[in-house]
C-alpha cells in the first residue's frame, strides 16, 4: 500500500502594515491590528488585546506599495508606522507610484499623509477635480471634524495634527459602551433623587475623588491642599486646556509649594522602582524635556479639535487625560492633573450634570491592579524603542529620538477602560451614596422616635448598625451604648433593617 503525502498548507504571512514594518525593518511598535494572508477563510482572533485579522489567499500582495494600499483599505490608520515607513521610502519611488495612480483613493491618502507627516511636498501635480474621500474610515476609527484638502481631494478627519494625534479604533466593546447611554442613565438618577440628599451625596463624591486621587500616588494631602483640589474640581468645566498658564496654576495648587513650577519640566523624568540592591528598575521613560513644549502644543491643538468635533465624550476624555500623563509635562502632580482632565471633559460637555462628579479615582484605587495594567500596557509598547542610560545618581539620559512614540498612539483600550470606570461610578458609587443617605436619614428619625437621645449619639448608632448589616455588634454595644436597654436596641435594629429593605426594593 502506497502512502499518499498530503499537500502542505502554506503558512500565513504578514500583509498590510506588519508586512511594511518587516520589509523596511522599521524600529516602531507593532500596530494592535495585525493582518495575515494564507489558507482558510476570513477570520478574526483577539489575543492579549491584539487583533489578528486573517485573509484568504485572494488578498495576497507582492510589493511594498500593495501592502500600503491594503493597509489604507482594510486596516485602521497607524500614523507612527506610516510616518516611519514613508520617511524611509525613496521619494522618487513614492512620486512614481502616485503618478501611476493619481486618482486612486488609497494612493491619495498616502500622498496626503506623506506631505503632512514629513512636511515635504512631492513633485506631483494636484489631483484633477473629483470627489473628496475621508482619510479615516468612520467604520473603523473615531473621526474628527473635516478639514478639506484640495491638493489630494482628501477629507482630513483626524483627531489631531502632525504634532500630536492619538487615534481610537471602533471596537465592538467601545461601540457597545457608547450605545449604553450612560449620560442619560445619570440624568435619570438625578431627576429621581431628593435634591437635598443628592447635594450631600455630591459633596461626599468630591471628597472621595480628592482623597482617592492623592492616595493613588501614595499621598495624604493636608487639609488645605485637599480643599484646593476640591475647589479646582468644582470649576473643572471652566478650565482652559489651551492655556499653558492654566496648567501651571493648577499644578501649583495641588503640589507642595516647594515644588511649584513656572513652566513645563526641564529635566528628564521617568517612573522607576528602587530594587533590593538599590538599583533602579525603569518602568516608563517620559519624553525628553526638549520635546515637551512641542508635544504639549500639539496636545492642546488636538484637544481643541476634539472638542470642536464633538466626538464621544468619554473617548475624548481618555485621549486628553491619558495623553497628558504620557507626556508628563511636570516633574510632579501629572497623575492628579490627568484625572482632573477626565472631570474637565465630562463636566464641560454636560455628560456629568451640573456640579456632579464621577469619582473615577475611587474606582482606579479600588481596582489598582487594573489601573496599573492599563498604564503599563502603553509603557510596554514603547519601552523597547527607547535607548537610555542611567547613572549611579539615578540620572536618566535618552539616547535616541522618541517624540513620535508619545505623539502617535492607539487610545482604544484607554477609552474602553475609562468607560468601565465611569459606568461603575454611576452604578455603584453614586447610587450607593444616594441610597445610604436615604436610609441613614430615615433610620435616624426612627431612632429618635424610639429613644430621645442626642443627635450625635443617634448618628453614631445608625452608622454602626448599617456598617454591621443591621446589627449592633456586642463589642460596640458594651463600649458605646450601655445606657440603652436590650429591647430598645432590638427595636432600633429591626427598624433600620426594615428601612434598608424598603429603600433597596
Amino acid at each position: 500500500m502506497t502512502d499518499k503525502k498530503q499537500p502542505l498548507r502554506s503558512l500565513p504571512r504578514s500583509i498590510g502594515l506588519v508586512a511594511v514594518i518587516e520589509e523596511l525593518e522599521l524600529h516602531v511598535p507593532i500596530p494592535d491590528v495585525r493582518s495575515s494572508v494564507g489558507s482558510g477563510i476570513r477570520r478574526t482572533r483577539v489575543e492579549q488585546e491584539a487583533v489578528y485579522e486573517h485573509y484568504p489567499r485572494s488578498y495576497a500582495t507582492d510589493s511594498l506599495f500593495e501592502n500600503l494600499k491594503f493597509a489604507m483599505r482594510y486596516e485602521p490608520i497607524d500614523l507612527g508606522v506610516l510616518k516611519a515607513a514613508l520617511a524611509k521610502i525613496d521619494t522618487k519611488d513614492i512620486e512614481g507610484w502616485i503618478r501611476s495612480e493619481t486618482t486612486g483613493i488609497y494612493a491619495r491618502k498616502l500622498w496626503y499623509l506623506y506631505e503632512l507627516l514629513t512636511e515635504q511636498v512631492l513633485d506631483v501635480p494636484d489631483v484633477a477635480p473629483t470627489g473628496y474621500v475621508d482619510l479615516l474610515n468612520p467604520k473603523l476609527q473615531l473621526t474628527g471634524n473635516i478639514v478639506r484638502i484640495k491638493r489630494q481631494r482628501i477629507n482630513d478627519n483626524l483627531l489631531g495634527n502632525k504634532d500630536y494625534c492619538p487615534l481610537i479604533r471602533l471596537t465592538d466593546a467601545l461601540k457597545e459602551a457608547i450605545a449604553e447611554g450612560l449620560d442619560e442613565e445619570v440624568q435619570k438618577i438625578v431627576i429621581e433623587s431628593d435634591p437635598l440628599i443628592l447635594a450631600r451625596a455630591i459633596n461626599f463624591l468630591y471628597t472621595s475623588e480628592t482623597r482617592s486621587s492623592f492616595a493613588i500616588e501614595g499621598e495624604r494631602p493636608s487639609a488645605s491642599r485637599a480643599e484646593r483640589f476640591v475647589a479646582a474640581l468644582e470649576h473643572a468645566a471652566d478650565f482652559d486646556t489651551n492655556e499653558p498658564a492654566a496648567f501651571i496654576d493648577l499644578h501649583n495648587q495641588i503640589v507642595d509649594p516647594r515644588f511649584a513650577s513656572e513652566d513645563w519640566r526641564t529635566i528628564q523624568n521617568y517612573v522607576g522602582q528602587t530594587m533590593r540592591d538599590y538599583s533602579e528598575y525603569v518602568h516608563f521613560v517620559c519624553p525628553k524635556p526638549e520635546d515637551v513644549p512641542q508635544l504639549m502644543n500639539g496636545w492642546m491643538s488636538c484637544t481643541v479639535r476634539i472638542q470642536e468635533s464633538k466626538i464621544d465624550t468619554v473617548a475624548a476624555a481618555a485621549v486628553m487625560a491619558f495623553g497628558f500623563v504620557f507626556i508628563h509635562p511636570f516633574e510632579d502632580g501629572n497623575g492628579r492633573i490627568h484625572r482632573f482632565l477626565i472631570h474637565h471633559e465630562l463636566a464641560r460637555t454636560g455628560f456629568a450634570p451640573s456640579n456632579l462628579i464621577f469619582p473615577v479615582s475611587a474606582v482606579m484605587l479600588r481596582e489598582r491592579t487594573e489601573y496599573d495594567r492599563i498604564l503599563g500596557a502603553y509603557s510596554k509598547s514603547i519601552m523597547p524603542f527607547i535607548d537610555f542610560s542611567l547613572d549611579d545618581r539615578g540620572t536618566l539620559t535618552v539616547e535616541n529620538e522618541t517624540a513620535d512614540l508619545y505623539r502617535f498612539w492607539d487610545a482604544t483600550r484607554f477609552a474602553e477602560y475609562l468607560y468601565g470606570c465611569v459606568a461603575e461610578t454611576i452604578r455603584c458609587d453614586l447610587r450607593e451614596e444616594i441610597r445610604f443617605l436615604a436610609v441613614f436619614d430615615r433610620a435616624l428619625t426612627q431612632v429618635m422616635n424610639i429613644v430621645d437621645m442626642p443627635n450625635r449619639r443617634a448618628s453614631l448608632l445608625v452608622r454602626l448598625i448599617l456598617q454591621n448589616r443591621g446589627l449592633l455588634s456586642k463589642n460596640k454595644r458594651e463600649k458605646e451604648f450601655l445606657e440603652l436597654t436590650d429591647d430598645e436596641i432590638k427595636s432600633i435594629e429591626m427598624a433600620i433593617r426594615g428601612i434598608s429593605e424598603t429603600v433597596e426594593a
